[in-house]
């Protein structure tokens, strides 16, 4: 993902996306870029645009799964909580004792 990235940045920088330029980006933060990976990130993005390849990636990213489907279980599992509680008899509450104002109230 990180030769990616410098690929991105060294198009959006105005520059091609070579080995050279993906060395210099990913060596200016640090990271020792890997021969074999670089290679395959070059040679996948050779002699094509990044707009388009954004834009096809866009409409394949349409097509996955975005765990939508788990939602409904725990909906499911929530409604039963309250049935439950309903179920439930409720404990007579007890009640508070008043507090002496000694005379006066706060606000008066």
């Amino acid at each position: 993902m990180r030769y990616v990235a410098a690929a991105l940045l060294a198009a959006l920088g105005g520059g091609e996306p070579s080995a050279d330029n993906i060395k210099k980006i990913l060596s200016s933060v640090g990271i020792e870029a890997d021969g074999a990976k670089l290679d395959k990130v070059v040679a996948e993005l050779a002699g094509k645009s990044i707009a388009e390849l954004i834009a096809e990636g866009t409409t394949k990213l349409g097509s996955v799964p975005s765990g939508g489907g788990a939602a409904a279980p725990a909906a499911a599992a929530g409604a039963a909580a309250p049935a439950a509680a309903a179920a439930k008899a409720p404990e007579p509450e007890e009640e508070e004792e008043e507090d002496d104002d000694m005379g006066f109230g706060l606000f008066d």
